[in-house]
């Protein structure tokens, strides 16, 4: 979001007591808090008319003027040599069978080269040299995204007008996602549909919201596949579709629901589970996997459709949460 600068901020006393860089990135939408120290470090942020340090604790009555954005050197991504799971790939684009734990790009408040390794990005540029530059330098063949702990199907654009094509079915929504998760609870309805608009949330910037009468339109489609009642608790394994891909979607919607996704502790899901006859069984991912995607092949116009099934780690906890 492009922001209008200078920008004005009265510290009210219900402030007092917050750090500089934490009040300012709950006052300034769609800005990290790396971005807002880049801004303090380098004198364009004035409490009282004086330069300051982002660990300034504020105390009420301030005033806190913004003078501009950072400015941030451009990063590119680089190659990495990481192995890839490629599902299918020709001329076009490919589609990989992502892993949990890997960013599929560096966020675009990425602050230095570090946070810009390692990701799936860096590995496709290893194995492919050239990609579409539609989605820009730190997004080269990123048609669309998983989160950094969901694993599953991605698709990648070699080319720009396959880019165009492939970004216009997920548009459109002709481009089909199929999800597998497992969530706390057992849902009361065999199938359902959650329409919710999601939005940031406001007060913890890391996490999305159906809380806010703003927000954008979402769409989630579940059906639950399998009910079990386990030593750990009652669960629900669920098959989900999506008509909207907007961040965190089903994370967000099914947290929303009071059934969040097995292993999702940003939105209310134990970091471990206990029984009640002692023991404990831990995921330290979140119980999502992409699992087919059906598309159009961007130049042939055949369709396309594949499916990976659970990965191991998923697969495991299945079976011990069922043992």
């Amino acid at each position: 979001m492009a922001h209008s600068f200078p920008q004005l901020f009265s510290v009210a006393a219900e402030d007092a007591g917050a750090r500089l860089d934490q009040f300012l990135v709950n006052k300034i939408a769609d800005v990290s808090r790396a971005r807002v120290q880049q801004m303090i470090e380098q004198g364009l942020v004035l409490v009282d008319d004086d330069q300051t340090k982002a660990s300034l604790r504020l105390r009420g009555g301030e005033e806190i003027r913004v003078l501009g954005p950072a400015h941030v050197e451009p990063l590119r991504a680089t190659p990495e040599e990481i192995p890839l799971d490629i599902v299918f790939e020709d001329d076009e684009m490919a589609i990989i069978n992502k892993p949990a734990g890997m960013m599929v790009h560096a966020g675009a408040g990425a602050t230095d080269d570090a946070r810009n390794r390692g990701t799936l990005v860096n590995a496709l540029l290893h194995h492919f040299g050239e990609l579409s530059g539609v989605g820009g330098a730190l997004r080269p063949g990123i048609v669309h995204r998983l989160d950094k702990e969901t694993s599953g199907l991605i698709v990648i654009a070699k080319n720009d007008e396959a880019h165009r094509k492939l970004a216009a079915q997920f548009a459109q929504r002709e481009a089909k996602k199929t999800y597998i998760a497992l969530v706390h609870g057992s849902l009361k309805q065999d199938h359902g549909t959650i329409r919710s608009n999601i939005s940031r949330d406001s007060v913890r910037r890391v996490r999305m919201t159906t809380r806010s009468k703003s927000g954008r339109e979402a769409i989630t489609h579940y059906t639950v596949k399998k009910r079990l009642n386990s030593p750990y608790g009652k669960f629900s394994l669920l098959e989900i579709k999506i008509d909207t891909g907007r961040t965190h979607q089903i994370r967000v919607h099914l947290s929303s629901l009071g059934h969040p996704v097995v292993g999702d502790v940003l939105y209310g899901a134990p970091r471990e589970l206990k029984p009640r006859t002692g023991g404990s069984l831990s995921l330290s991912r979140n119980f999502l996997h992409a699992a087919t995607l059906e598309l159009r092949h961007p130049r042939t116009e055949e369709m396309l459709s594949v499916t990976r099934q659970l990965p191991v780690e998923l697969a495991a906890f299945l079976q011990n949460l069922e043992a």
